[in-house]
């Protein structure tokens, strides 16, 4: 075994460092949330991963994605979040789609690979409950993403189904929306019972599927992915154990 997994083995056994190594997760979106998700992952020697976002790396992303720097500015979210995973774990089977999830390739991507967790880090309302609703349509385990954006305290979050959710005005549109089609429970996700200061919420225009601009702050987004990528791993290596 390679001797950075080490403590890994340490923490969760040989069956559980083997159930990590041999896991396959989706992760959908590699902005702060879904990026900090995917190098928890990858950290953690799981073997297979699959990135979906279609994205650039923009200034305005420097506060919170970690993948964001002033050099890289222009640069594919997907692709230099590729290369930054394949220099932590040489051995990584890696699969990038620079695309947007759309209704034209949910199924395609789904069906891709025989996925262990999909990991939901899309925060736009429409691709979101497209792909929560696949999967609950398909009993794939999924772990959803709410709204860290207007979020500053890091002990409100939680992890619960999205039938519990409260306070999050995201998990309130992505609830509705799911039970119009039949889903009111099943979907776990992380959230945060903090209030949103309505002031740092921006009307935007012009933009398909995106309304508003929320302001961050630097460690809410990430902290939101380490919340995913625990669900996930804890969740492997449970299985793994039995």
């Amino acid at each position: 075994m390679e001797e950075w997994l080490g403590r890994t083995r340490l923490m969760f056994g040989e069956a559980g460092m083997q159930g990590l190594m041999k896991a396959s997760v989706l992760i959908v979106g590699v902005g702060g949330v879904g990026g900090a998700a995917a190098e928890m992952l990858v950290r953690s020697g799981i073997g297979h991963v699959t990135i979906v976002d279609n994205d650039c790396i923009q200034s305005s992303n420097i506060n919170r994605q970690l993948i964001a720097t002033h050099d890289v500015i222009g640069c594919s979210k997907a692709e230099t979040w590729a290369s930054r995973l394949r220099s932590i774990h040489p051995q990584l089977d890696i699969t990038v789609h620079n695309e947007f999830l759309q209704e034209d390739n949910v199924d395609a991507i789904l069906d891709e690979y025989p996925y262990d967790y999909v990991v939901d880090a899309i925060d736009t309302v429409t691709p979101k409950v497209m792909l929560l609703a696949a999967c609950h349509q398909r009993g794939l385990p999924v772990v959803s993403s709410m709204g860290s954006g207007g979020k500053s305290d890091p002990s409100q979050v939680r992890l619960t189904d999205i039938s519990k959710t409260n306070y999050c005005p995201l998990a309130k549109v992505v609830r509705t929306r799911l039970a119009k089609m039949g889903v009111k429970h099943g979907i776990t996700c992380v959230y945060s019972t903090e209030p949103i200061d309505r002031s740092c919420v921006l009307e935007v225009s012009g933009e398909r599927y995106k309304k508003t601009t929320t302001g961050t702050v630097s460690y809410m987004p990430n902290l939101f992915g380490c919340w995913l990528a625990s669900h996930v791993i804890r969740e492997i290596v449970k299985q793994a154990k039995q």
